[in-house]
């Protein structure tokens, strides 16, 4: 029997299903294959060029502008990494409106991904949604439907489906793309409650907002794509996640379809091959946030476009980095 392809995995701006107010705009997961003795010489040398008394090698540690020349050096093109590093990145707020406006599909069953079909309107309301509603009206609305759709947010918020229709019978009136989202989603309403009422009562049905389930789908996806060794499916090696339960990994494994051989969750303090995830999420979550609020970095950019899957969630259909 083939043996599995073993990737390790580590994210970075993880919260959960807030997606909104919190202390990250940006998630990214990283996917490294690599074997143990490659990352331990990637993470050896980074400690001789960019040196830390820490126990475990983090992003923030490269990422001080005193170890700049290591950072590059890491990502470029005759660096260590580069071909054994794939990340998944997503603008939380367009992750956000992209699950608003999935439910506008007639398909509305949870996914784990955005809805195709509900990018355009997505991209409308993410980019009109603050100059048309105003920043307090739209921060209100990303946030009510953010906890509208975490249900199961367990600290005790409750938003419910009223109180965010209140809201949208205000925003409705108002003219241009993003005022035909809300005029699209006025007529939906059945379809939220409904919606609302399966994250409710159906205890197998996944997060509906959490991006890290579906990105470590995308991994497994993305690296089982085209293999042509004879390799056999994927397994992955995770950080500790408590997200990731037994049975969601069940679930996972089920949704595909026998790509993925398992997933064992590690600490990361003794596994270097999830230390270089953890770096490469860490400096392509701060790369991406840096340009969403207008500071890109001329110098990375181009160095982190050969990194970035393409299935990223981002409103420009480039990615980040673009």
């Amino acid at each position: 029997m083939a043996q599995p392809l073993e990737i390790a995995c580590d994210e970075s701006g993880a919260e959960g299903e807030k997606l909104v107010g919190g202390n990250s705009d940006v998630f990214a997961h990283a996917s490294v294959l690599m074997d143990a003795e490659a990352a331990a010489a990637v993470i050896a040398e980074l400690r001789v060029r960019a040196p830390t008394p820490a126990d475990e090698y983090r992003a923030n540690h490269v990422l001080r502008e005193k170890h700049r020349a290591a950072l590059l050096w890491l990502l470029g093109p005759s660096g260590p990494v580069l071909g054994h590093v794939r990340v998944f990145v997503a603008d939380k707020t367009f992750w956000l409106t992209g699950k608003v406006t999935g439910l506008l599909q007639d398909d509305h069953t949870p996914r784990l991904g955005l809805d195709p079909l509900a990018r355009a309107d997505a991209v409308a309301l993410y980019r009109e949604g603050r100059r048309t509603f105003g920043p307090g009206r739209w921060a209100a609305f990303l946030d009510s439907f953010n906890y509208l759709l975490r249900a199961k947010n367990g600290q005790g918020i409750t938003t419910s489906v009223a109180d965010t229709y209140l809201l949208i019978d205000e925003l409705r009136t108002a003219k241009g793309p993003a005022g035909d989202v809300m005029r699209a989603l006025w007529e939906v309403r059945d379809r939220v409650e409904e919606f609302r009422d399966r994250l409710l009562t159906d205890p197998h049905v996944f997060p509906a907002l959490d991006p890290l389930i579906p990105a470590i789908v995308q991994a497994v996806t993305s690296w089982g794509d085209g293999l042509d060794d004879g390799r056999g499916p994927v397994a992955v090696v995770h950080d500790r996640q408590t997200t990731l339960t037994d049975e969601r990994i069940a679930q996972m494994r089920q949704i595909l379809g026998g790509r993925m051989a398992g997933l064992r969750l590690v600490v990361s303090e003794l596994d270097e091959r999830v230390q270089v995830a953890d770096v490469l999420a860490g400096i392509a979550r701060k790369a991406a946030s840096d340009e969403l609020n207008g500071r890109p970095d001329p110098e990375l950019t181009p160095l982190l476009r050969p990194y970035v899957d393409p299935a990223s969630i981002w409103a420009d259909e480039r990615g980040p980095f673009a």
